[in-house]
């Protein structure tokens, strides 16, 4: 037999973000000069008070398993981090500490999902969540909207999704691809649907919640009729610049959470014990200690706004959060461009990879065919020649 891969694994999508990250590094090897713009890191060096508390972990010894839902200590920081910073209150039972956002949000829908449930996706969305629930044998229904609405759902296009086997919906602010957030209203307005259908659970993925701009984010589970059916996952490894290190948490009912804590045992087991001792004097640290780079974060995307709003054909909203821009580039589909016929999305990301040198991804995989994703989680130097290079390709 050749190849015998399970059904599970051959069903499974590669992540866009991954794949255009990896095709960027085989050109660099070939000798192109190519800008990456495509994955979702920051550039920052994780802060040094975070990295002293780290060494003072590895000498004081810490090296051992630790429990599968996380140190009491970090648990305990994170509740005091859900009641100051989104009004939540959660008990440690409640939390469970992972090996990053993408395993916290894995074990929600393996703990939650039956093979044919359908998990509402409002588009566009993180690329990984339709990959999960394909994992879980559910079935993805997305929500569209557009740049013309903001990227948001509407309470009515959220009735109109709901069907008897509706099991979870995934909600993300600021939303990776679009940077949009939704607010207090928009999510209550959204929540009064949602009060009608009480057999449907809330994933809100918050991990962008402290790279914001122009209004402070939401959380879903402040709602207090939402609250026992809402799971909040967070993680480090965008306000802290800490992608590396692998932490990411839920606050959830504690039946939820202690399903999570038994299905992590039979797979990691506890997370990283260095990193989970420096998590907690970032998680207690006030978000001023982060605020430069939030600041240079704004800078950058003003810049890049501007001059992608130069180049004709490109259709740009202003994002709120996070650090991406998510511009609407279908005046170029059915177009030949330096003898090349442009379809799709797709298409196009490929032509800027081939003829500008410059990595994105395709909107298709976050569910918003006729968008790209562009991060400028980059100097400003990059994005500067970047968007220059984008120009000139297609002049």
């Amino acid at each position: 037999m050749k190849n015998p891969l399970s059904d599970r694994i051959t069903s499974l999508p590669a992540s866009a973000t991954l794949a255009m990250a990896a095709k960027a590094r085989e050109l660099k090897l070939a000798g192109k000069d190519i800008i990456g713009l495509s994955l979702g890191e920051p550039d920052f060096n994780t802060p040094d008070f975070i990295k002293q508390a780290a060494i003072d972990a590895v000498n004081q010894d810490y090296n051992a398993y630790t429990p599968v839902d996380g140190y009491l200590e970090l648990k305990e920081a994170i509740c005091t981090k859900f009641k100051r910073d989104n009004n939540i209150t959660y008990t440690p039972n409640q939390v469970v500490v992972s090996t990053g956002a993408k395993q916290s949000i894995a074990n929600i829908m393996q703990v939650l999902l039956n093979p044919g449930d359908e998990v509402l996706l409002p588009c566009p969305y993180w690329v990984s969540y339709s990959a999960i629930a394909t994992l879980c044998e559910a079935k993805s229904v997305e929500i569209r909207s557009s740049i013309e609405a903001n990227f948001k759902i509407t309470p009515a296009q959220l009735e109109a999704a709901i069907t008897p086997k509706t099991k979870l919906i995934l909600f993300n602010s600021p939303n990776n691809p679009s940077g949009v957030m939704y607010s207090e209203q928009e999510y209550r307005a959204l929540a009064a649907v949602l009060e009608k259908h009480p057999n449907i659970f809330i994933m809100s993925d918050e991990i962008y919640e402290h790279i914001n701009y122009d209004a402070k984010p939401f959380s879903f589970a402040a709602i207090e009729s939402m609250y026992d059916r809402t799971i909040t996952v967070n993680g480090l490894a965008k306000a802290f610049a800490m992608t590396g290190w692998r932490i990411g948490y839920i606050g959830a009912a504690e039946w939820i959470a202690k399903a999570c804590t038994k299905l992590q045992g039979q797979i990691t087991s506890g997370t990283n014990c260095i990193a989970q001792r420096a998590a907690i004097t970032a998680v207690l640290a006030p978000v001023t200690k982060i605020q430069y780079m939030v600041d240079e974060f704004k800078t950058r995307r003003g810049i890049i706004i501007d001059l992608l709003r130069e180049i004709d054909g490109f259709n740009v909203n202003v994002p709120e959060g996070a650090f991406y821009v998510f511009p609407d580039v279908s005046a170029f589909f059915g177009k030949t461009i330096h003898g090349i016929k442009i379809e799709n999305a797709s298409d196009f990301a490929l032509f800027i990879l081939e003829k500008a040198n410059v990595a994105t991804v395709t909107g298709d995989a976050f569910g918003a065919p006729d968008c790209i994703r562009i991060s400028y989680a980059a100097s400003e130097l990059q994005i500067r020649e970047a968007i220059k290079r984008i120009k000139e390709a297609l002049s």
